[in-house]
């Protein structure tokens, strides 16, 4: 997905967010927009939001001396969703599909994203995710990649996002390889965040080798990418991870909640919308 005019505003606010939760000194904050600004006009619009994001926040990161300014909110969001773990796995057993009731339970948790929302109520979205039709449903494509495949591959997206992730990865019935950021960036999820969620339990945990907030396979490792290129049915976890490979050329499901109007019309759906959509497939 390119840059669109639209996400520039929302690069600004990224930055502010961050560099408010990275510190209090106000002189460092303004020194991150600003450099921000003065490398916001040489960015091709033909970019990805990621290969942005990525500059924000090692910016953040360099200027305020604060490697995970998200720690806290991660643990955080991670203890309220695995205080939920027992209740969905028994919504999950007792549905009439229990597939498909864990991946609407993995597409609620995809709410759980900082650097778009500021507060969420993640219990309701579960519920209205349970309800809600898919603006875009190709769960028959899925199922039959899913019986295609003995190794499913499998994006993650944020920290508390990833208890529900195992949800499903529980019900996938295959090997999963779970793949998580390199280094901190917003409340995406590391190795030590799939690990609190109890994904090394169900699934091998692999780095991305970026720091990117989401999958750009120009700055992946040689060993994901051998991994990525192997793989014939990959999950999407978000808007991040959309933004970043929803021109491939391989069978990738993308399952996301639409929290940006942007993205929103990129994918063809209405802001709010929850998505489970295949392409090449």
């Amino acid at each position: 997905m390119k840059t669109y005019l639209d996400c520039i505003p929302c690069f600004f606010n990224q930055a502010l967010r961050a560099g408010r939760i990275a510190t209090d000194d106000e002189r460092k904050i303004k020194r991150i927009l600003d450099e921000i600004g003065m490398a916001l006009k040489d960015i091709p619009l033909e970019s990805t939001p990621p290969e942005t994001g990525r500059l924000i926040y090692e910016k953040v990161r360099e200027i305020t001396g604060n490697h995970d300014p998200y720690k806290e909110l991660k643990i955080e969001s991670a203890h309220k969703a695995l205080s939920l773990y027992h209740s969905l796995k028994q919504k999950v057993e007792r549905s009439d599909d229990s597939l498909l009731s864990a991946i609407r339970i993995a597409v609620a948790g995809n709410i759980i994203d900082f650097g778009v929302n500021r507060s969420f109520d993640i219990e309701r979205e579960i519920h209205e995710a349970l309800e809600k039709d898919f603006a875009i449903y190709d769960y028959t494509k899925f199922q039959e990649c899913l019986d295609r495949t003995d190794e499913i591959l499998y994006l993650g997206d944020n920290a508390g996002e990833s208890v529900f992730d195992r949800i499903l990865i529980e019900e996938l019935k295959k090997p999963v390889i779970y793949v998580v950021r390199a280094e901190p960036v917003i409340n995406d999820v590391t190795y030590d965040d799939a690990i609190l969620a109890g994904i090394d339990k169900v699934a091998t945990i692999v780095s991305s080798g970026t720091n990117a907030p989401g999958t750009i396979l120009t700055t992946c490792s040689s060993k994901f990418r051998k991994i990525y290129n192997d793989a014939k049915c990959v999950i999407s976890k978000g808007q991040g991870n959309y933004e970043g490979l929803s021109d491939e050329k391989k069978p990738i499901f993308f399952m996301l909640k639409a929290k940006c109007y942007v993205i929103a019309k990129d994918i063809g759906v209405t802001e709010g919308d929850i998505v489970l959509k295949g392409i090449n497939v």
